[in-house]
């Protein structure tokens, strides 16, 4: 299989839990950064859409998919089994908790915290290396918020954060119709050294 970034949404076996649709995937994966032998973990990894392609750009490195729904661990094991991963190990608990035991890594996704953001930034803060990427989507005005106030305070941290509206185009017949996406914000975090204290 040839990767290339942006896997279709069609290609992912799915169910009743959420998805990182294709576009915003490209654009969290081009914050990420992502090198062939980075270690990265995906919290709140839903499908694994993004899990999954996450591997496919750290063919040498490693990714652990943390889920906290029983139904979502067993679609990330089979789009696991679908695209031949053999670099991503799915986790199946909460965040922080499950945090515990992991290396220290290069990038860390958290697309979900479970009212858990707080604890889940202070522990990833932690496992982040210098230069490390930390990347958070919030799709509701409150994460972003609790998101910015955390990490802008934090003077080890460059962040930048953007709001994308991306809406597709589906032909009706003669006709093409706007499809709207949920809007999402994109917070892109990247350490700069270890001497900040909480």
């Amino acid at each position: 299989m040839i990767y290339f970034p942006g896997i279709s949404d069609d290609e992912f076996i799915r169910g009743g839990i959420p998805m990182t649709k294709q576009e915003v995937r490209i654009l969290v994966l081009a914050k990420a950064k992502i090198a062939a032998t980075d270690i990265i973990v995906d919290i709140g990894a839903g499908t694994g859409s993004l899990s999954i392609e996450a591997a496919l750009q750290a063919s040498q490195g490693r990714v652990y998919a943390i889920e906290r729904h029983a139904e979502g661990i067993e679609l990330i094991c089979a789009n696991v089994a679908k695209f031949n991963v053999s670099n991503l190990k799915a986790i199946s608990g909460s965040a922080p908790l499950a945090l515990e035991g992991l290396p220290a890594v290069d990038v860390i996704f958290i697309g979900g915290s479970g009212g858990h953001l707080s604890e889940i930034l202070h522990e990833s803060d932690k496992l982040l290396k210098v230069q490390g990427r930390l990347v958070i989507t919030a799709i509701t005005i409150e994460t972003l918020y609790e998101a910015l106030h955390i990490m802008q305070a934090k003077s080890n941290y460059d962040v930048e954060a953007f709001g994308a509206q991306i809406s597709r185009i589906r032909q009706l017949k003669t006709s093409n119709m706007l499809q709207a996406l949920n809007p999402i914000y994109i917070i892109a975090c990247t350490k700069k050294n270890v001497n900040q204290k909480y």
